[in-house]
Formats: structure tokens, sequence, C-alpha cells
């Protein structure tokens, strides 16, 4: 049994939302199985790449590269703190854009890093700072979300409690 909304407004989800529920959930799966197939193709891709390209390059704007990656590593690091912050519905989305960054700075810096000794420092960096901070971003990413499911069942609980009546 569904309770009409305490205020006038929508009435709560019925049958036709179902339908479209579903409908929608068949997009997701298509989607992830075109994900899949992608992925595939992307095996002998990378073998290609692994045989063909050179062990050293010069790279032309190689501090323009980094310095614009890590630009952008500094703005989704704002924008999760601003959304930890406001406990926005976007913390799980920007806090799992920042891990994933995290991460591949760290893979980065480690494979890239031209003699030992700077290899050893990107190694701690990537220990002490950026890998630990990628696993805060996971547990923001997943905490985010459950803050925001929370809201959401509150907001729907606050908008479907019918009105009580006291008797005189």
């Amino acid at each position: 049994m569904t309770l009409p909304p305490a205020d006038g407004g929508d009435p709560p989800p019925g049958r036709g939302d179902s339908v479209r529920f579903a409908v929608q959930s068949r997009r997701v799966v298509l989607i992830g199985w075109a994900f899949a197939v992608c992925s595939l193709v992307m095996v002998p891709w990378t073998v290609g790449i692994f045989l063909t390209l050179p062990t050293r390059q010069q790279s032309h704007h190689y501090d323009l590269a980094w310095g614009g990656f890590d630009v952008g590593l500094m703005a989704v690091l704002a924008f999760t703190a601003y959304a930890a912050v406001r406990r926005s519905r976007w913390l799980a989305v920007a806090a799992s854009v920042t891990a994933a960054l995290l991460v591949t700075d760290a893979w980065f810096d480690v494979v890239t890093a031209p003699r030992p000794r700077e290899r050893l420092l990107a190694i701690a960096m990537a220990a002490v700072v950026e890998l630990p901070l990628a696993a805060i971003c996971i547990w923001l990413s997943l905490t985010g979300q459950e803050l925001a499911e929370h809201q959401v069942a509150l907001a729907l609980r606050r908008r479907y409690t019918p009105v009580r009546r006291t008797k005189r």
C-alpha cells in the first residue's frame, strides 16, 4: 500500500515508474556489455603499443603535460573538498575521480622517473601521500553514496508521511 503525498504533490512511484526503471536498467546492462567489448578490443591494441613503442622518447612540452595534469588534480581535490564539506550529492563522483587521478599520478610518477634516486622518491610519495589519499577518496566515495541515498530516503519519508489528525 502506498501512502498519498502529505503536501498534495506528486503521488508515490507507481507501475509506470517500475517499467521506466526496468527499461533504464536494461540500457545500463547493454552499455556495460559494450564497455566489456571495448575492453577486449583494447587487448591487441595494448599489446601492439608495448611491442612497437620505443622504450625511450624525448617529449616536447613534458612540463606542460605534467603541470596541466597537476592543475586538473588540484581542481578535483578542491571539488572533492567542497563536496565533502557541503555533504553534496556529487561527493561520490568527485571522490572517485580524485582517487583515479591520484593512482594515475602515482603510477606515472614512478614509471617515468629518469633516475633511481628520483624513482625512490616517487615510490615514497606514492606510498605515503598519493595512494593513502586515493584510499581515503574511495572511502569518501562509498560513504558519499550512502549519505546521498540516506538523504533521498529521508526526503521521501518526509514527503509521503501522512498527516495525523488529533481527536477533539
